[in-house]
């Protein structure tokens, strides 16, 4: 599938500046960050992340209870930036380019934390624990991703759905934490065809959602024609 121009210059744009906050919330999240562009995340103690943000144990301690804590401040943070620059022109277009937006414009968000987020990847693949922990993060993020590009992520389906489209970024992000090219070629090509992937498994799960609903009315249906019967036999 052939990109719009406008998404083809989005993949080609400057990458976004890193956040740098005053707060020390934000000195915290930046230092995780940055230690784990160094280390592995299972390397990195609160004491680390206190000592790279200038901050004291105590002060930490008032803002987070822990170093996944500290990682899901840094989710969050990049879900803002992300939600804050939504391009009304993008509205009228189909679902599909609606969020293969929201995902680039995610990746440009990203873009200052790559070397973090390889090392978080490596991290992940040996801890189950860990693994597991950033799937819950990156599933509450793709439930504001999905609503962002008009998709909707509540209810039973929409669980389901947030919980694809985050394994379907973790693969994106497989490659694009590796793509070094200014095009990012390989990274498109690989969400273009996580995209085509999706739409198949949400039209299953839509499929699949509607059956409970045929059988409630298929029990009404058999439910009134007993009654009919009843009411029929006494009238006899």
């Amino acid at each position: 599938m052939t990109r719009k121009p406008k998404a083809r210059r989005r993949a080609q744009a400057q990458p976004a500046a890193a956040v740098r906050g005053s707060s020390d919330r934000d000195k915290a999240v930046d230092a995780l960050m940055g230690l784990l562009a160094e280390h592995s995340f299972h390397e990195i103690g609160l004491a680390e992340v206190a000592g790279r943000a200038g901050l004291k144990l105590s002060q930490l301690r008032a803002e987070f209870g822990s170093t996944l804590a500290i990682l899901a401040a840094h989710i969050k943070n990049i879900d803002r930036i992300v939600l804050a620059g939504g391009d009304a022109e993008t509205s009228e277009e189909p679902a599909r380019e609606r969020y293969f937006d929201v995902l680039m414009r995610r990746l440009e968000a990203l873009t200052p934390y790559k070397a973090a987020l390889r090392s978080l990847q490596r991290s992940a693949r040996r801890s189950l624990g860990l693994a597991l922990a950033i799937n819950a993060m990156m599933v509450r993020s793709q439930t504001w991703m999905l609503e962002a590009a008009g998709i909707g992520a509540h209810g039973p389906h929409g669980a389901l759905r947030a919980q694809g489209a985050a394994l379907m970024f973790g693969r994106v992000l497989s490659v694009w934490v590796h793509d070094v090219e200014p095009g990012l070629d390989r990274t498109m090509a690989t969400l273009d065809r996580a995209l085509s992937s999706a739409e198949r498994w949400d039209g299953f799960l839509s499929d699949l959602c509607a059956i409970p609903k045929f059988i409630a009315r298929g029990r009404r249906r058999r439910r009134r024609r007993g009654d009919d019967e009843a009411v029929e036999a006494d009238a006899a």
